[in-house]
């Protein structure tokens, strides 16, 4: 398989995951009408814990379950909310209970699970846990060294069988980065999943949920009553609920990876997915709402974490980068040489100044080349497709072949291209080429079986096997970076400017 393909699905990710319209059965829901506090909706496991019907709960006041003195508490955080989740113990149906209350616009959702006895702990010993394991992923210097530290913290402080952390790339594939597990579970480091693992709909659902539970994945599905929520005439959404039940299709997946319980943590940058910290259990395995909470407050830390650490090379990137533009620049005003000072085998050039390995520059109907760059002919080619591209901007891309057919022939040399236009209008340009570099991706399963319909077209199923499968991948660059893009536009600017300065370009 030689050039790049991309395996995320458009069919998964249309499935309406926060719409599925049930529970797992480790907890229980309840919808309340946002004035009268009555109960609107229920989850039918309800009526085991009231010892009465569901029909028989709806419309009656929640106070009729729950004390005064709850009630009061709920409505006092109500009147100061500061977020749409507010945690509560409360007492129902003669069960001491934890409840979440999602705040809605119209009507509120309450979460709700026994608490156990082994749920509670002294604060004092939260807090220390807590405490070193923020220490030790503050105190690591690269993201390898914060991933590590992250999975070791989360398996020792849970309990599961298998912890690791992947990170996404531009196409929404995940490469597990690192990994603790326990004896006899596939080892996974280094391996790439393909981006349907977790579709665009389950990425999304991210975003408003620090962590996603699954306990166990063989648990019976609970039914909401009525089926449509009064309030909004139409399935509830439960984008943001902790016990939003599970898609047939993942929990298969669970079970052909052989795992029984599951839990995701996110990790964020610039408030977008970066990755997430997956956990497997091969039995089922319940976390109290207490353990949850510190995870979700992991999932910050480590978030922070990777952001700074990422910030801080993007900030050496920049000011190694503008150094060098500055010295272009000033060489180019100092001695009004625009080709020259650009491709001098001197000093500080194109090819240092965006990392490649060739350059062209194009003025005039004359070709000036620097460095390892293909053939006349090609370049005259690429010139044309680029001016017929109409655009203005710079252009990049590290898999040409994949866009400009002729670019097959030249993956030793034009794999990748960075192009600055000059006048486009004309064929001017200045294009930096980058090599192929051939690449064997490791991984988990083949991503061409990652969905297998049956023969209705309809009825679906995720892959089977997550053994090792080995991609070789050709005719892609590595790719410019965001920085060198950007640099980029600076340098267009700067010729712009230096051209209105100057009737023409010497190509000597």
């Amino acid at each position: 398989m030689d050039k790049k393909k991309t395996y995320d699905s458009d069919f998964c990710g249309s499935v309406p995951l926060n719409h599925i319209n049930v529970i797992q059965s480790y907890g229980y829901l309840l919808v309340l009408d946002k004035h009268a506090l009555t109960i609107v909706q229920i989850s039918e496991n309800m009526a085991e814990l009231l010892g009465k019907e569901v029909s028989e709960v709806i419309n009656q006041p929640i106070a009729t379950y729950v004390s005064e003195e709850d009630i009061e508490k709920l409505i006092a955080r109500f009147d100061v909310q500061h977020t749409s989740k507010l945690p509560q113990k409360l007492t129902l149906g003669g069960y001491s209970m934890r409840a979440v209350t999602h705040v809605k616009s119209a009507y509120y959702l309450m979460e709700l699970e026994k608490i156990r006895s082994d749920d509670e702990r002294p604060f004092s010993d939260v807090f220390e846990e807590t405490k070193y394991m923020i220490a030790a992923i503050e105190s690591a210097t690269t993201i390898e060294e914060v991933a590590q530290r992250a999975v070791n913290e989360v398996k020792k402080i849970t309990g599961f069988d298998g912890v690791m952390m992947y990170q996404f790339d531009a196409d929404w594939n995940g490469t597990v980065i690192a990994e603790e597990k326990e004896p006899g579970m596939e080892n996974y480091l280094g391996h790439k999943f393909p981006a349907s693992d977790i579709p665009q709909q389950a990425r999304k659902l991210y975003l408003s949920n620090p962590y996603r539970l699954i306990p166990d994945r063989d648990y019976k599905p609970v039914r909401l009553y009525p089926i449509i929520n009064p309030a909004t005439k139409a399935f509830i959404d439960l984008s943001d609920c902790n016990l939003r039940g599970v898609a047939a299709v993942h929990l298969e997946y669970l079970k052909n990876m052989d795992v029984q319980a599951s839990m995701s943590i996110r990790v964020l940058k610039e408030q977008q997915l970066w990755g997430l910290i997956a956990c497997h259990h091969r039995t089922p395995h319940f976390l109290s709402f207490e353990l949850c909470s510190v995870l979700e407050m992991l999932s910050s830390v480590v978030s922070n974490k990777v952001a700074a650490l990422c910030y801080g090379k993007t900030y050496e990137v920049k000011v190694a980068l503008n150094d060098k533009f500055a010295m272009i620049a000033e060489r180019l005003y100092r001695q009004k040489d625009l080709v020259e000072i650009l491709f001098d085998t001197e000093v500080a050039n194109v090819l240092d100044l965006f990392g490649a390995q060739g350059a062209v520059i194009v003025l005039n109907g004359e070709q000036r080349t620097l460095g390892r760059v293909p053939d006349r002919d090609f370049i005259e080619d690429l010139m044309l497709w680029l001016q017929n591209r109409a655009s203005n901007q710079v252009y990049h891309t590290n898999n040409l072949a994949g866009q400009f057919d002729e670019a097959d022939e030249y993956a030793d040399t034009a794999s990748g291209i960075l192009a600055i236009p000059i006048n486009p209008e004309n064929g001017e340009y200045l294009v930096c080429f980058r090599p192929e570099l051939v690449a064997t991706i490791k991984w988990g399963g083949n991503p061409n079986e990652a969905i297998q319909f049956e023969a209705d077209g309809k009825t679906y199923h995720p892959r089977h096997s997550f053994g090792i499968w080995l991609q070789t991948v050709r005719q892609t660059a590595a790719p410019w970076q965001e920085e060198q893009v950007e640099l980029a536009t600076n340098m267009r600017n700067l010729i712009n400017e230096f051209r209105i300065k100057n009737s023409h370009f010497p190509l000597s």
